[in-house]
């Protein structure tokens, strides 16, 4: 009753006001930001969404409304160059596997497009159809490509061109990210959770209920305390979680949307690398670095 009633008041106008008192009254939930901003990018970028480091250092982002994937400065936040040229179509994902290519979920045509890399250009390799509403993609360090089927709800493990596991029920599900230990963690933004699985795709634990305050979580990472950080988009934050703790240990962002130090519209990608977290602040085009400071 609990998880419904979250339910039914974040679908209402009220949202932002619930996500607020969650966050200052609900057990667990820290009341100041758990990072400091550094700096910004150009509102270059059209409607950004999840973004992860490649092999070359630089930033790789899902540009969704320009149907390319981009290269930044991770330092500068200045645009390097970009492919895909507008064909991939509302590209939501960017991961990159052991092997050094890169997996793009492009959902405007349900598949996930495959490139491989010659002296720093990309390489068309592969388009693999047939996920409707590909909204994640996962190039695990097992070998593995795990797809979220977010229009049938279904995350697929694949290996060598075959599916060898799969689960249902994840209507609406986003990303899919490998944990410390390499399970699977998924960014349920359907039911407002986190569900994190084996590498078989068996159930470990669900991060659900008010106790959290999530509302529309997109993408996530892990940092390297084995801690996940989250882009709830619908309440416009970034939240740190304990998974082994089940306990949120760090808010950022009020619940309210804006542009600045602090605030963000509609955040969705999350890259961590050490001390330096970049977040995609979506409606506002553009690219922002926060740094947590630890002695």
């Amino acid at each position: 009753r609990q998880h419904l009633r979250c339910r039914s008041l974040a679908e209402n106008t009220e949202v932002v006001r619930v996500v607020h008192d969650l966050r200052t009254g609900a057990p667990g939930m820290a009341r100041e930001p758990f990072l400091s901003f550094e700096r910004a990018s150009e509102p270059v970028l059209g409607d950004p969404h999840d973004l992860a480091f490649g092999p070359d250092g630089l930033l790789y982002i899902a540009d969704k409304i320009g149907g390319r994937i981009v290269r930044m400065d991770p330092d500068a936040l200045e645009i390097e160059g970009s492919f895909g040229g507008g064909d991939l179509l509302q590209v939501r994902v960017i991961s990159f596997g052991p092997d050094g290519r890169a997996y793009a979920a492009v959902t405007g045509v349900n598949a996930v497009v495959t490139f491989s890399f010659d002296d720093g250009e990309p390489i068309l390799e592969a388009a693999n159809a047939g996920f409707q509403r590909t909204e994640g993609a996962l190039a695990h360090s097992n070998g593995r490509i795990y797809v979220m089927a977010s229009g049938t709800g279904h995350l697929i493990a694949i290996e060598n061109g075959e599916v060898v596991a799969a689960v249902a029920g994840l209507f609406g599900a986003h990303d899919v990210v490998e944990y410390i230990d390499g399970t699977v963690c998924v960014a349920d933004n359907g039911r407002s959770q986190l569900v994190q699985f084996t590498e078989d795709l068996e159930t470990i634990r669900t991060l659900a209920g008010c106790q959290f305050g999530l509302v529309g979580p997109r993408y996530l990472d892990i940092d390297d305390f084995g801690r996940l950080v989250v882009a709830d988009q619908d309440a416009h934050r970034v939240l740190l979680f304990d998974p082994i703790a089940e306990d949120v240990i760090g808010v950022l962002e009020d619940g309210f949307p804006g542009r600045g130090p602090m605030k963000f519209d509609d955040p969705e990608g999350i890259a961590v690398r050490g001390n330096n977290y970049f977040i995609s602040d979506s409606d506002n085009n553009r690219i922002v670095k926060y740094v947590m400071v630890t002695n």
